[in-house]
């Protein structure tokens, strides 16, 4: 019994460390491992890199875990957008700057998300490397998900039925890269039918293979209530920031892709 309850310990853990789209969607889970001005200063630093390159529209992504526990082939735990905005101040004041579009899942109920407005200094209050990976599409695809952020598309392609390891082919579970995906998708083929966007997702989009054993798997869809593999068929593969990198890149989408570091 001792040997079980040791194993599924360590399976939870490898499984939340998947959080490239789990602790991706947990809005404020993870400690602070910096100072708030350190913060501060790091996304005062993304927004100036981003707005001097003239981006309207930006895919930006998060490292919440240290990169040790990071299953292969992940590099960061959560996907968002981030917007061109007037944003209001505590004291009324409308100001210039970037608000952040996620998808988190909630703190009581993991299994279950919602569309989620931030700021860049809250969407890196808890990552454990001050890192952002950041891809500015090209202007025509920016226009075009502005007007899919704005509409009831964005809210439409919302699926709160949550599962960290996601598959983007069906649309049975969400999470943080699928529903980043799938707004893309809807601003590349102008489209709300999500059976479409679907369609063109397996055509077109290659996803990440998860790399862990069927047992580990099952163990931690039963010790984890975000953790299902029950939307895979014929492996586990799920979206990530690289793979929507590689797929933007793929089509010649991209006006430029970069990391930025303190």
């Amino acid at each position: 019994m001792k040997n079980f309850l040791r194993h599924a310990a360590i399976i939870t853990a490898m499984v939340a460390a998947l959080a490239t789209t789990a602790e991706a969607s947990n809005q404020g889970a993870a400690e602070p491992q910096f100072k708030p001005e350190q913060i501060a200063g790091f996304a005062k630093k993304v927004e100036r890199e981003v707005a001097a390159r003239g981006a309207r529209v930006f895919i930006i992504s998060r490292a919440g875990r240290p990169a040790a526990e990071m299953p292969e082939g992940f590099a960061y735990t959560h996907v968002a957008f981030g917007v061109y905005s007037l944003i209001t101040t505590e004291d009324g004041r409308k100001l210039p700057g970037y608000a952040i579009y996620n998808l988190y899942q909630r703190d009581k109920e993991p299994n279950v998300s919602d569309l989620v407005v931030d700021y860049p200094a809250d969407f890196f209050a808890g990552v454990y490397q001050l890192k952002a990976g950041i891809v500015i599409p090209k202007p025509e695809l920016q226009q075009a998900l502005l007007q899919v952020i704005a509409s009831d598309t964005y809210r439409k392609l919302h699926n709160p039925a949550y599962s960290v390891i996601a598959s983007p082919y069906t649309t049975q579970f969400q999470n943080c890269t699928e529903h980043t995906l799938d707004v893309i998708n809807a601003a590349i083929y102008g489209t709300d039918d999500q059976e479409l966007i679907k369609a063109n997702e397996r055509a077109y989009f290659e996803a990440q293979p998860l790399k862990m054993s069927p047992f580990k798997l099952m163990l931690g869809s039963i010790t984890m209530p975000d953790v299902t593999t029950r939307d895979h068929k014929g492996g586990v593969k799920t979206a990530s920031y690289t793979t929507i990198a590689n797929y933007l890149q793929k089509y010649d989408l991209v006006q430029e892709q970069l990391t930025i570091n303190p």
